[in-house]
């Protein structure tokens, strides 16, 4: 960890390596310690940031749950988290301290759409397969059956989590020509129904048994864990693919990969798993499914707006304000 900028000015403690114009930002506005090596923290360095920090910057890697928010000083009033998801912090609990926890949502919703239609193109057309066999000179030219695949052109989407980026997958998969389905804690106001051409399902269960291809686009709570477990894969068809972008713990990934292995599922593309960065062995066997180092937000721009984000909520919450990207406990 480097320490930074004006000693006077408020102590910020980032814990991964953000984009250089964030970091220099970040020197100039406040006090602020980097890690610029990008190793994740321990759980004893967590402690001791929250210990001295004013504003904790965390990401996804890092779990910031009751046991680390007891060990907060006074002083520390803000976790301004790089990310969308907040599943890795206890909200509650920084709630009940006087802790005030942002995130950045919006800024990822189309680098995440995209990476989504990626995926749901790339195993039906077993593109990943066709690049491993050319790579290990395996290819010995064109032939009229060789790596046949499916066509999305006309097949049925069931987005499951029709927030930002479940919406931004719908209007990708509507251009391409599928037929939308959603599941979602609410439904959708008529109008944004239309204009997506939607079909609402509030049973996941009937919409799962009728779907060609699953997009997952929720967040990871208590009510998600598991949310596609043994029990309810089982109901998908046979011929069904799942696309998972948003948090690897909704998907029972065991009981993916024994379907998967049987031909009860047809595949899958996964950029996020269960224990992150471990990938279950019985995923990596499995030719018909692609995987992907977490990176649905990847993209330069992504980051930098991440990054804009959290300096505008650090900004906007030291001004006396209520930060724009306040997150309540659910």
């Amino acid at each position: 960890m480097s320490q930074t900028g004006n000693k006077s000015r408020t102590k910020v403690v980032v814990t991964r390596k953000l984009p250089d114009i964030i970091e220099t930002r970040m020197a100039e506005l406040f006090n602020v310690t980097l890690n610029l090596a990008d190793k994740p923290l321990s759980r004893g360095e967590l402690k001791a940031a929250v210990a001295k920090a004013n504003v904790l910057v965390p990401t996804v890697t890092d779990t910031i749950d009751a046991d680390v928010i007891s060990a907060a000083g006074k002083q520390l009033t803000l976790i301004a988290n790089f990310g969308a998801g907040v599943d890795h912090i206890d909200v509650a609990a920084a709630q009940e301290k006087g802790i005030t926890v942002t995130n950045t949502p919006g800024v990822l919703t189309e680098d995440t759409a995209d990476l989504t239609m990626a995926l749901l193109l790339s195993v039906p057309r077993r593109l990943f397969e066709g690049e491993k066999i050319l790579r290990a000179g395996d290819w010995s030219g064109w032939t009229p059956t060789f790596l046949m695949g499916h066509r999305i052109q006309g097949k049925r989407l069931g987005i499951i989590g029709m927030g930002r980026i479940g919406r931004a997958v719908a209007r990708r998969a509507k251009a391409f020509n599928m037929a939308v389905h959603y599941h979602n804690r609410s439904r959708l106001p008529e109008q944004v129904e239309g204009d997506l051409e939607a079909t609402y399902w509030e049973d996941l269960d009937q919409m799962l048994a009728r779907m060609d291809f699953v997009s997952i686009n929720c967040p990871l709570t208590d009510e998600t864990k598991h949310l596609l477990n043994r029990e309810r894969l089982t109901k998908m068809r046979p011929h069904a693919v799942i696309i998972n972008t948003a948090r690897g713990g909704i998907v029972d990934e065991e009981a993916l990969a024994d379907l998967i292995e049987v031909g009860r599922i047809a595949g899958a593309g996964l950029d996020v798993f269960e224990e992150e960065p471990s990938i279950n062995p019985k995923l990596l066997d499995l030719e018909n499914v692609v995987l992907l180092p977490h990176m649905g937000s990847a993209t330069i721009e992504g980051r930098v707006g991440m990054g804009e984000k959290v300096l505008i909520n650090i900004r906007t919450f030291m001004d006396n304000h209520r930060p724009p990207d306040r997150v309540l406990p659910f």
